[in-house]
């Protein structure tokens, strides 16, 4: 069930959130909470039916795990247990095709294995409990309510493909019997409109200007600079717009629920560096790399080498998780050399000028939005492309000088790329019409709020009767 689908928007949301709130208004939280998880179960099990038990099997080992890591008598290995556990399911599901495709390569066997059907989501609500398990190992979790853990797992908005949250934020939240204001509900429904309107207005037309250059591209076609270019702002602007709408309507739909989820894409092609590129993009699971595999590496306490092995290896790591394939490797050792040079870079300009290298200035700051934004241009081309081959050819061919011949398809190109650097992003337009995260006392510029919701509503709605997955259900 999409996010942009009639059968969403118009059955399953309302319908679960008038349960839910008129469960909270007669104080049965506890029914609410448990009609909150049987809707979010039902919402994973229509994708297929087959995925339930993978993620109810998930759910009660983690929890059982969790609780078992929490008491005070610690067990040795219990929590390489835990996360091995974790990481077997997912390189079962997500891995074991690509790890056998290249053994065969490798040593010239043959080896039959059936079709494996990635569940959806797995690699959310993998690294999501995998981070449950340490932190109780830690002392800092360990949920004693059931039920509780289950809504955390498995809350319906960011199932599928994040925010990843950490339980520390959202347990307590379910807990709470908040009466929802109604900034609130307008902030999220504001929030679920501006996704929305990116995902099936902008992305999904965008998809048209990307899909060819990279078919022609992967099947070794002649390319031109002028399709290698095409096709490439074409899929940068597309990814932006179609996974900042997910995160807009992941949060707009938790708002709904009275729950705030973490910010999770905060206007990254306005970095200035790599650096800031990695605290804009995909936040949580930035947080999440660092947190709980480049920091335990050691992070940056062992000199500027160990640093730069540890960037590398994350980030090697980071592009794995994306999916099984050499592109994503490639695409995740880009960035990690991006970063090294970044972080060395920053560290020779500190010691030759004595100033910080996140001062603010005239001419380096466009310049390096600029430089920025090319390098996660060449990127995105190894992370869309589907060969090796195809993706080294539209890089070739970005040497060139592109001709504009589709006067239309580049007007539209520049006014994306013009949007994404110049405008305010969803929640900070959010925050200006109703207030802080929808908390506001009231409406601050109702009209404008009432002009923006409706022309973004409407467009959104005409263009629903072409239904497509959002890009990062994939992954």
């Amino acid at each position: 069930m999409l996010f942009n689908s009639f059968e969403f928007l118009f059955v399953f949301l309302p319908l679960t959130w008038l349960a839910y709130t008129l469960l909270n208004a007669w104080g049965a939280r506890k029914l609410a909470l448990g009609l909150l998880a049987l809707a979010s179960f039902w919402f994973y099990a229509w994708w297929d039916l087959s995925y339930l038990p993978l993620l109810l099997g998930s759910v009660l080992v983690n929890y059982t795990l969790g609780n078992l890591l929490a008491a005070p008598t610690k067990r040795p290995g219990l929590l390489k247990l835990g996360i091995g556990l974790n990481l077997a399911l997912l390189v079962y599901y997500k891995y074991t095709h690509f790890l056998l495709a290249n053994l065969e390569a490798i040593t010239g066997s043959s080896w039959q294995v059936d079709t494996i059907v990635l569940p959806l989501a797995i690699s959310f609500f993998t690294f999501q409990q995998i981070a449950y398990l340490v932190d109780a190992h830690r002392g800092k979790g360990g949920e004693r309510d059931f039920l509780s853990y289950c809504v955390f797992v498995t809350f319906f908005p960011q199932l599928i493909a994040g925010p990843i949250v950490h339980h520390a934020d959202v347990i307590p939240q379910f807990r709470a019997n908040r009466r929802l204001r109604t900034t609130q509900l307008a902030g999220g429904a504001m929030m679920i409109v501006i996704g929305l309107f990116k995902k099936v207005v902008i992305a999904d037309n965008l998809a048209t200007w990307v899909d060819a250059p990279f078919a022609l591209a992967d099947a070794g076609g002649e390319l031109s600079p002028s399709l290698a270019w095409q096709g490439s702002l074409a899929y940068t602007l597309q990814l932006y717009f179609d996974f900042s709408g997910y995160a807009d309507m992941a949060i707009g739909l938790g708002r709904v629920f009275g729950i705030e989820l973490p910010l999770n894409f905060n206007s990254p092609y306005k970095s200035k560096n790599i650096i800031e590129f990695w605290r804009r993009w995909h936040m949580t699971l930035s947080r999440f790399l660092r947190d709980y595999l480049y920091i335990p590496l050691g992070g940056n306490r062992r000199g500027p080498t160990r640093r730069y092995v540890n960037l590398m290896l994350t980030m090697l790591l980071g592009g794995m998780w994306h999916g099984a394939g050499w592109n994503f490797l490639i695409w995740g050792g880009l960035h990690g050399s991006y970063l090294i040079i970044n972080h060395a870079a920053r560290a020779l300009w500190q010691r030759t000028t004595g100033t910080s290298a996140d001062t603010p200035h005239p001419l380096f700051d466009p310049l390096g939005i600029a430089i920025t934004l090319f390098a996660v241009i060449i990127g995105w081309i190894f992370f869309r492309a589907t060969t090796l081959h195809g993706a080294l050819a539209l890089v070739g061919n970005l040497g060139g000088f592109p001709l504009i011949e589709d006067t239309w398809m580049w007007g539209w190109l520049a006014a994306g790329l013009l949007c994404v650097l110049l405008l305010p992003n969803s929640q900070t337009m959010t925050d200006k019409l109703i207030g802080p995260s929808g908390h506001g006392p009231g409406l601050r510029h109702p009209i404008a709020f009432g002009l923006i919701f409706a022309v973004a509503a409407a467009f959104a709605l005409l263009h629903l009767n072409r239904v497509s997955e959002f890009i990062y259900f994939q992954f």
